[in-house]
């Protein structure tokens, strides 16, 4: 482990950008501000940020890196590659594993393979189902981000749909529930309509239809009416609608809301006509619907009605993406490119690098009580990202490091692009170059 002097940086960091030095001892960042000011050890290593811009490390609150069971489409050590590639220093990883996450023991088996396989910092969530109250309320809320709730079911089938069950989850438990919510039912009887209509050849784009607004907002409400009834911290994941957000407020700040919701870089990006160029690549649970839905989901980040921007990472081969609707899976892999997706909309004006920094960094720390990670300050983890804002490159076949081998963005060309990854005080990306032999640490959290 070696010391850093960070020079000449653009900092962006708590809603100010500004020109300093930054100082990192080991794991910490030590000292902000005129390097002529600190006391700097010999032997320190400095990096010439002339012209780059310093944001803290991003932390994504919702992937799904496929290990144990599933390690054909992805694995903790090959998506954590590409996640230290986009700028990504800190994960949260979803129970649908093969194994499920549905107890204590399985939960640290995940953590010891994180341990010895993440070249980023590291959580698991235990997933909640119609019977494993009691293993969920022995989880120790200082060791694990969350509790997983499918309250629709999607790739690994673990619908909560007991109402009993649900009730006492949402009374019983003080670890924040995250939730996929889209009604099952809504979603079977869509089903049947299309399927009636065109077999089994539905075209994708028939997907937003099928896995409907109203079943988003009908799962989605019956989520924030539960939290509301018990004074549950409820945390819905990927919204996808603009009618979803009416469920939300920006009356308090963020570390005193009980109900929080996430919005993915896709839902940002795309629209229903992208369907068709790009069909089920795009396919993913919650459906990406229409232009109206992305621009409200896009001033519900500007307004402060949504909380957080992730990316449900979530990859599959691309033989399996290309069967038919029924049968090709969804999901696809993101966290490689989520935040030069987010740069290139900075670059066209929709969200200012505050927003992105605020709604990727600092609110994911804020709202799971992150312990010292997610802001540039003296004291905490030296999680730290540098990028080129104005430095070209298009996504193509060989740069792009999932082990899946494909991105719904290859051939779309960005204007930033990120240099270099500090985790821990330690450099794992450095233009191109990955440090393979780093690995990360897991997530603690102050509750």
């Amino acid at each position: 482990m070696s010391n850093i002097l960070i020079k000449n940086a653009t900092i962006v960091n708590e809603g100010e950008t500004y020109l300093s030095d930054l100082l990192i001892i080991e794991e910490i960042i030590s000292a902000i501000g005129s390097a002529d000011q600190m006391t700097i050890p010999p032997g320190t290593k400095t990096i010439d940020a002339t012209g780059l811009l310093l944001i803290p490390g991003v932390i994504d609150d919702q992937v799904h890196f496929r290990e144990p069971g599933l390690t054909h489409k992805g694995d903790i050590h090959s998506e954590s590659r590409a996640a230290v590639a986009g700028g990504v220093t800190s994960f949260m990883d979803m129970p649908n594993t093969n194994p499920q996450t549905v107890t204590i023991d399985i939960l640290n088996e995940k953590y010891l393979i994180g341990s010895e396989n993440s070249l980023t910092n590291y959580s698991f969530y235990i997933g909640a189902t119609n019977t494993n109250i009691g293993e969920v309320m022995r989880v120790d809320p200082s060791e694990v981000c969350g509790i997983k709730l499918f309250m629709g079911s999607s790739t690994g089938n673990m619908l909560v749909d007991n109402e009993s069950a649900l009730k006492e989850l949402f009374a019983k438990v003080s670890l924040p529930i995250t939730a996929h919510c889209e009604d099952e039912p809504t979603i079977r009887k869509n089903t049947g309509i299309y399927r009636e209509r065109y077999g089994e050849d539905v075209p994708v784009k028939m997907h937003p239809l099928i896995r409907s607004r109203e079943a988003c907002f009908l799962s989605s409400s019956h989520a924030v009416n539960l939290a509301k009834e018990f004074n549950t911290r409820l945390h819905i994941l990927h919204l996808s609608t603009a009618d979803e957000i009416k469920l939300f407020s920006n009356e308090l700040p963020l570390n005193q809301k009980r109900i929080t919701g996430e919005v993915c870089v896709h839902y940002l990006w795309f629209e229903e006509s992208s369907y068709d160029d790009l069909g089920a690549l795009i396919k993913w649970n919650p459906a990406i619907k229409t232009r109206f839905d992305r621009d409200a989901l896009i001033n519900g980040v500007n307004n402060n009605l949504i909380d957080i921007i992730a990316t449900d990472h979530a990859p599959h081969t691309l033989e399996e993406k290309q069967n038919s609707y029924f049968k090709a899976p969804s999901g696809g892999p993101l966290i490689q490119h989520s935040l030069t997706i987010m740069l290139e909309l900075w670059h066209r004006n929709v969200f200012s690098l505050g927003k992105i920094v605020e709604m990727m960094c600092h609110n994911p720390a804020i709202l799971f009580n992150i312990r010292e990670r997610g802001f540039i300050r003296e004291g905490y983890k030296a999680d730290l990202c540098l990028i080129d804002p104005d430095s070209g490159w298009s996504v193509t076949k060989e740069n792009i490091l999932y082990k899946c081998g494909w991105s719904p963005f290859e051939g779309t060309s960005f204007r930033s692009k990120v240099v270099k990854t500090i985790v821990n005080g330690t450099i794992v990306f450095d233009n191109g170059v990955i440090k393979e032999d780093y690995r990360g640490q897991r997530l603690l959290f102050d509750r």
